[in-house]
């Protein structure tokens, strides 16, 4: 990490996953027809942003979780391929348990997503799956987006959850009806404000991609980055 680690935000989710944690969320994503098949979906959908974004040949992945993503980022053989998380365990964890076809052509590290230690354009593309919907804090998704700008070169493919939808209407309901809650680590963001700060941080949005349009909260921005 760099020395700008005291101002990264504490995520109380990203300390727990220890090398059997890292391996159990692996197992989740490779268990049972309904996980199989949202898995399917996540991966068509993240092809699609790929497409969107102009194929392009170098793409960092972060967070990288278990290498999920990879198998897909890989099927372009001249794509220059990285991959960093903040666990570290996440990423021993997707070297053992993925093919050794696509690790090897991975170039890892340990990086936060609010400061990541390498240049200004350092990417085409950051490919950033299933973070953005953990983030509460405008303050913190500013300084995320504004990272992502700083690195990335092009284009930015970024999922969340997003309002506007039976799913987010059902969890708003039942929101409402809890007493109290201690901690919370999942958030549904309006599309407008998200869609405002983007623009704030020097993006334009290409476009998106919806896991199942008007029912499911999942979406993929594909960002541009302002010239």
């Amino acid at each position: 990490m760099t020395d700008n680690d005291k101002n990264v935000p504490e995520l109380e989710f990203s300390e727990k996953y220890t090398e059997e944690h890292a391996r159990e969320y692996f197992r989740k994503h490779n268990a049972g027809f309904w996980r199989n098949l949202s898995n399917w979906r996540e991966i068509s959908i993240a092809r699609k942003a790929l497409k969107m974004a102009g194929n392009p040949q170098s793409v960092l992945d972060l967070p990288s979780g278990t290498g999920r993503f990879w198998e897909l980022l890989a099927e372009d053989p001249n794509r220059k391929l990285l991959a960093a998380d903040y666990n570290m365990s996440m990423l021993n964890v997707a070297m053992q348990e993925r093919p050794q076809t696509v690790t090897k052509r991975f170039e890892t590290f340990q990086a936060s997503a609010f400061d990541i230690p390498k240049e200004d354009n350092f990417v085409d593309c950051i490919f950033s799956m299933r973070l953005m919907h953990h983030i509460g804090e405008r303050d913190d998704r500013m300084k995320m987006l504004k990272e992502f700008h700083r690195v990335t070169k092009d284009s930015v493919i970024i999922s969340l959850w997003v309002d506007g939808n039976y799913k987010a209407r059902k969890r708003a309901a039942l929101e409402k009806r809890r007493s109290h809650k201690k901690y919370q680590n999942r958030f549904v963001q309006p599309q407008a404000s998200f869609e405002a700060e983007v623009r704030e941080a020097g993006f334009e949005i290409t476009g998106h991609v919806d896991f199942l349009k008007n029912y499911a909260m999942w979406r993929l921005y594909v960002l541009s980055k302002k010239t």
